[in-house]
């Protein structure tokens, strides 16, 4: 019965309308719901895949987030080195078959340095859309 609940905790805490219900991530939810991506959780996304990782992860994601809220910031608290990897470590996980043809996978250390709004911003032609120069 306590992993019934812990499993639906979980589940409910990894969703769109649960990280939505922040005023910081009302833009991110709106753009991910008109994404290619928007079938999948955020945490899919933004969060380690293994349970022993991405509970302790989640945790301190949800500090990070509570905290930034109270003190009244008008823009999402930007990634951490640790965010950056996990989200790169899902993006490649789940796109494996596709990066095999991909001749310059590593041109830049993160897919998001190019693919950037990818999952937040369908509707913006790619030609326009913000690439890291670095």
């Amino acid at each position: 019965m306590i992993f019934a609940i812990a499993a639906y905790a979980m589940t409910v805490s990894d969703s769109r309308p649960f990280c939505t219900t922040c005023h910081l991530m009302t833009e991110a939810g709106v753009t991910h719901k008109l994404s290619t991506h928007a079938d999948l959780s955020c945490n899919e996304c933004h969060a380690p895949h293994n349970l022993l990782a991405k509970i302790p992860f989640k945790a301190k994601e949800a500090i990070r987030d509570v905290v930034y809220n109270v003190q009244g910031a008008d823009l999402p608290l930007g990634p951490n080195s640790v965010t950056r990897e996990v989200v790169n470590a899902n993006c490649i996980a789940c796109h494996a078959r596709t990066n095999v043809d991909v001749a310059s996978m590593n041109v830049k250390p993160y897919c998001v340095d190019c693919h950037r709004n990818v999952a937040h911003m369908r509707h913006k032609p790619v030609s326009t859309r913000m690439v890291a120069y670095d």
